[in-house]
């Protein structure tokens, strides 16, 4: 049975004992235990790469590696920083990111910075990072504001001084872009000069050709029209140690791609191509409409004639409704089945053998309920039965190799008929547009048959799409004109180069001649070449 206390609580006096005193044990500890130097980094970043903050960017580094190496309390971890990146957003901030890293890690206990805006223009993710950082015990100094991230009132001073860091830059991003619009109305033309090849800024600000760089633009431009997949160029350039745009060593059939079809090299230009989503997350998208477009025509020199440009993006339409870029066999996506129109694809036979050889047939030969009557041919019968075309063509037409050359070019690109054609019919267009909108303004201010308002109305609108249905075609017709005209360049080019009869199969000469040929269930070889000639040889001669 237990027994009751003698005494009340009342009665009893109170004994208090300390358990546990840290700064006693501080005092105990000191004697036997050293002092741990506190590990200091530090913090630097500029937002652009000009000469004044690159000089400010430097000096952040030196001055940080000397103060915090003179402090013999304090361990020096090192100086993270970051060079020409933005403060709105710490993604992109592989210097920040670092220091982050190596904070949790436990190898930072502090942090110096020069102020809020060189760690960060964002509120959130200022917030974010310095409440994640106190949560490992890691204190941030920002030296111009004189805050600690430890300081019991710091979050909300700090929240205070990022906002207004934050509308800082939104305040700088605003006056930027309002800068660039007003230099695209007037129609000022920028690039990434450095990831740009063939042009450099010019003492005006504007677009000057780099001749050594414009020689590659012509090559890449000359490669394709000779039948050159972009793949296939940009093989050679890597090849040949030739630099891409960006300075890098290999090049993608893609980069050519984009160079085949950037307009500034015929000397026009697109202005605002891209625009920025937000001014923190920096996100850029492409402008499919959603902000306003300019087209400068003639804004500066250009590297590629006007005419090779069109011609270069009408091959790149013609090659992609024919089922994409050739590859990488003379005769892939060249030579067609006559009777259902398909591509030959090819098979080795023999491979392990010596009397190895590839042969092309009709891709859907088997595919349907009937079996495709054309041949299978050989890869040497095709390339005898093109020596023996070309030869026919260049022997039926010594003209070629006149000295009056030129003057044949110009008569089969022609377009000046073209051209007449086309400027009345713009002017029958214009006049037609004055009627229509002369019947809606007579309809507008007095009362009338709507009637028979209609009708001339309807009438007139007719009239307009049939003149519209005709300009179009004329330019087609121009069009075609212009690309006859290169491609006979092209086709006198390749024979004065091998001569008017030529004995050996060459893959450039093939390319450069020849549009497409047509395997026939006649065991015939039609041979489409790029000036507009047909010439028909018989398998049997290809023996």
């Amino acid at each position: 049975m237990l027994k009751s206390p003698s005494k009340s609580v009342a009665e009893r006096p109170k004994e208090i004992t300390v358990i546990y005193d840290p700064e006693k044990q501080k005092e105990q500890s000191i004697d036997f235990m050293p002092i741990r130097k506190k590990k200091v980094a530090a913090y630097a970043r500029v937002s652009t790469e000009l000469d004044a903050q690159q000089n400010s960017y430097e000096a952040q580094i030196n001055y940080y590696t000397e103060y915090i190496q003179n402090k013999p309390e304090w361990e020096f971890v090192g100086v993270y920083a970051d060079e020409g990146i933005t403060g709105t957003s710490t993604k992109k901030r592989d210097g920040f990111m670092k220091m982050i890293e190596d904070a949790e890690a436990g190898k930072i206990d502090l942090i110096l910075t020069k102020s809020i805006s060189r760690f960060s223009r964002n509120t959130v993710d200022a917030l974010t990072e310095t409440r994640r950082l106190k949560a490992k015990g890691v204190e941030v100094y920002f030296e111009k504001e004189n805050i600690s991230s430890m300081n019991a009132q710091a979050e909300l001073i700090f929240t205070i001084l990022c906002s207004t860091a934050q509308d800082e830059s939104r305040s700088i991003s605003e006056n930027v872009v309002w800068g660039q619009r007003r230099n695209m109305e007037a129609g000022k033309v920028s690039v990434a000069w450095s990831h740009f090849l063939g042009y450099e800024k010019g003492p005006d600000g504007t677009p000057q050709i780099v001749e050594e760089q414009a020689k590659i633009v012509h090559r890449i431009y000359n490669d394709f029209l000779s039948g050159k997949s972009p793949a296939e160029i940009a093989k050679d350039l890597t090849a040949e140690g030739i630099k891409t745009p960006a300075g890098k060593d290999k090049w993608s059939g893609a980069g050519v791609q984009r160079i085949l079809t950037n307009e500034k090299y015929k000397g026009d230009a697109i202005l605002q191509k891209t625009y920025t989503v937000d001014y923190l997350t920096k996100e850029v998208r492409k402008n499919t409409g959603q902000r306003k477009q300019w087209y400068v025509k003639n804004s500066h020199p250009a590297i590629i004639a006007p005419e090779t440009f069109e011609l270069v993006q009408q091959e790149l339409e013609r090659r992609y409704h024919n089922g994409g870029i050739r590859a990488n066999s003379h005769f892939s996506r060249k030579l067609i089945c006559g009777e259902c129109g398909a591509y030959y694809g090819h098979k080795v036979w023999n491979s392990t053998k010596p009397c190895r050889k590839y042969v092309w047939f009709c891709n859907r030969k088997y595919d349907g309920d009937k079996v495709c009557s054309t041949p299978k041919v050989e890869d040497h019968e095709v390339k005898t039965a093109f020596l023996i075309a070309v030869n026919m063509l260049t022997s039926a037409h010594p003209e070629f190799f006149t000295d009056y050359y030129k003057e044949f070019i110009d008569q089969i690109g022609n377009t000046k008929p073209l051209e007449k054609q086309l400027e009345q019919l713009q002017e029958k267009q214009a006049k037609q547009y004055e009627e229509a909108e002369k019947l809606l303004q007579d309809n507008a201010t007095r009362f009338q048959d709507q009637e028979e308002y209609n009708r001339k109305f309807n009438a007139r609108c007719s009239e307009l799409d049939q003149t519209k249905a005709e300009i179009a075609t004329v330019k087609e017709q121009i069009s075609e004109a212009l690309s006859r005209r290169k491609n006979a360049e092209i086709f006198l080019k390749a024979i004065h180069e091998t001569g008017p009869e030529i004995y050996q199969f060459d893959d450039a000469v093939w390319q450069n001649l020849i549009d497409h040929a047509v395997v026939t269930p006649e065991k015939e070889i039609v041979f489409y070449f790029r000036i507009g000639k047909e010439i028909t040889v018989p398998l049997e001669e290809a023996h």
